[in-house]
């Protein structure tokens, strides 16, 4: 999809439409703080309240409701769900029952038979699912793209390192680093599973995930997730192709403003202007990266 910026002229709205939030972590508190700024997308929005399982009364001036009150009011017409991983297939598949539109971070489910069963809901309901992929709308990934673009690729690999994550929180590894394997297919295309290795320590919360992919070219790409303590977020990248090799990231900049950037995106789709065409391909690439981390784990799992 085209930057946002490029393709809409933002008019006064003619209405706004409710917001809850459900979640205030990092990436609730950021939606929040986007949603009360006089941003042009958030004057389509007007945020009513937050949902939190914790008792917090009130965030930076904005009222706490039940998880009840949001799904039966009128006025709530829109569900930012920014909980922990393993909660979002359930608090989707309450909102859209309840008629609200909703955004959700990734990865929106941790199933691909679940995420189908809920595109299917939303559209049954004729409400706006959309999932939050901020790191296609980072400075990094625009100059990827425009490195990579027309270029024959003969082997590639992708490692992210991290401090470690609760897997019951966050999903298995191959759907908490979703964020990677959703750059390896915006690249590359669908890409197919050839082996995936999981290595663990549980006692010094170490885990390193190997996966063995190929392009529809049969090109071979590796992607390996290795968290542990004290292991500093980076990813090393290396990409061979007939014409010459990209090794790791030159700085490209601040990634400024990204989860605006997808609201906007957001507005965009409630107000219907993205094309049939559009939607239908960002579905099938999102489709395409849940069933591949559910292969990846399978694959993982049936080792043990």
């Amino acid at each position: 999809m085209s930057p946002p910026s490029c393709r809409h002229t933002w008019l006064q709205p003619e209405r706004r439409f409710g917001v809850v939030v459900v979640g205030v972590g990092r990436a609730g508190s950021v939606r929040i703080r986007d949603l009360r700024n006089t941003h042009a997308s958030s004057a389509y929005l007007n945020l009513i309240g937050f949902v939190s399982r914790r008792e917090l009364g009130s965030a930076d001036g904005v009222p706490q409701i039940s998880l009840e009150d949001a799904l039966s009011s009128q006025e709530v017409e829109v569900a930012y769900i920014c909980s922990e991983s393993s909660s979002h297939e359930d608090y989707i598949r309450q909102f859209l029952n309840a008629g609200k539109h909703v955004l959700v971070e990734y990865p929106m489910t941790l199933s691909w038979v679940a995420a189908k069963e809920l595109w299917a809901l939303a559209e049954q309901k004729g409400k706006v699912l959309h999932e939050e992929h901020v790191e296609l709308l980072m400075e990094e990934f625009a100059f990827l793209k425009k490195e990579v673009v027309g270029k024959d690729l003969l082997k590639g690999s992708l490692l992210f390192t991290a401090g470690p994550l609760e897997e019951e929180r966050f999903g298995f590894p191959a759907f908490s680093g979703i964020s990677r394997l959703t750059w390896l297919v915006s690249l590359f295309g669908e890409l197919s599973l050839v082996s995936a290795t999981l290595e663990e320590r549980k006692e010094d919360q170490y885990m390193k995930m190997t996966v063995c992919l190929e392009t529809e070219h049969k090109s071979p790409l590796t992607w390996i997730e290795e968290k542990a303590p004290g292991l500093k977020r980076n990813r090393h990248l290396s990409f061979h192709f007939k014409s010459g090799s990209l090794e790791n990231m030159p700085n490209v900049g601040v990634n400024k403003n990204i989860f605006l950037k997808d609201q906007n995106i957001f507005v965009q789709k409630l107000l219907g202007q993205f094309s049939e065409e559009e939607l239908a391909a960002e579905k099938k690439r999102i489709l395409h990266c849940l069933w591949l981390a559910g292969e990846i784990q399978k694959h993982c799992r049936s080792k043990k």
